[in-house]
């Protein structure tokens, strides 16, 4: 059995982590948050130790780590994505590895800095890339593996996900903390088209603001338009009228390809993949956050033929 601790518990993110903790016969020491509305801590762990003081937390982990026989073995990062890379930091340099929520930073240069204290403590940092253990997507990448055909796939990729008027009033409103709309709900999908087709060629935006951001991807063996929104408006319109607030869509030379299901549990298989010493690390992760930084910073671009069909023809067409 391993020891865990973890911050951001708070979070929307966190219950998933606690799940995959129990899941795997673990155990949470310590849990850290400024808010303390943890109550999702007594389904779990009602045991563990909570503290809404990072000083205090951190103290407690380094006494557990003196005493060795209960040292944290795992600390779990929920935290908002800015503070992942300090978090991160703090979990190897305490004698832990790491498992931390997307986007695992921020920039790419800090992976590099991360490489160094991997090296310096001999400890590893793990992240949560949940649609590289999905069922779906990984039949689909051996399907595009096992392709003679020397052509690139035509994709097609959309995700709306809304959000009401507190998201911009929040952290994740705040592109220096959380990265902007690509890297905050856009990291795994890029991810997973790294994962799928390749190493990437061309990366150009066409759109990017508060609450959507659209561009053209070009990798090895795709060329990928990508949209995502925040506006529950781009919902299309015989969605919205059964309620849907979200939408995803992703084609592939027209065919919709279907993972809507399995989710459930994979932050679970995660874990179990993480404690067999399968766990992505910084290198897996440095691909999909050279892309969204580079969104991030990138000038607009005309679209030059390559322009998105939710752009093209409205969201309700």
């Amino acid at each position: 059995m391993n020891n865990f601790a973890l911050i951001g518990t708070a979070g929307y993110i966190a219950p998933r982590h606690m799940k995959a903790i129990t899941d795997t016969g673990n155990t949470l020491l310590a849990a850290l948050d400024t808010s303390d509305s943890v109550g999702i801590i007594d389904s779990h762990f009602p045991d563990a130790h909570f503290f809404t003081e990072f000083e205090r937390f951190d103290r407690y982990v380094d006494m557990l780590r003196r005493r060795e026989t209960s040292k944290v073995d795992y600390v779990s990062i929920c935290s908002p994505n800015y503070l992942h890379d300090s978090h991160m930091r703090f979990a190897l340099r305490s004698g832990a590895d790491a498992i931390c929520e997307k986007p695992l930073v921020l920039n790419p240069e800090d992976i590099d800095g991360l490489e160094m204290i991997e090296q310096a403590t001999g400890q590893k940092v793990n992240t949560i890339l949940q649609l590289r253990v999905h069922p779906s997507i990984i039949a689909l990448r051996e399907k595009i593996r096992n392709s003679s055909s020397d052509t690139k796939y035509e994709v097609d990729l959309t995700y709306v996900t809304s959000r009401g008027r507190w998201y911009l009033e929040s952290w994740k409103g705040d592109v220096r903390k959380s990265g902007g709309i690509a890297t905050n709900i856009g990291v795994h999908f890029f991810d997973m088209l790294h994962f799928l087709f390749g190493d990437l060629q061309e990366n150009h935006v066409h759109l990017n603001a508060p609450t959507k951001a659209a561009g053209y991807l070009e990798f090895e063996h795709a060329r990928c338009r990508w949209f995502l929104s925040l506006d529950v408006n781009d919902v299309p319109a015989e969605a919205r009228e059964t309620g849907a607030r979200t939408y995803r869509s992703i084609t592939i030379n027209g065919e919709e390809i279907e993972f809507s299901g399995g989710f459930a549990d994979l932050h679970t298989r995660s874990y179990e993949e993480i404690l067999k010493g399968n766990g992505f690390g910084l290198n897996e992760n440095r691909p999909a956050i050279e892309m969204v930084s580079h969104i991030r910073n990138a000038p607009i671009q005309s679209s030059s033929g390559e322009q998105h069909p939710k752009l093209r023809t409205g969201a309700d067409q």
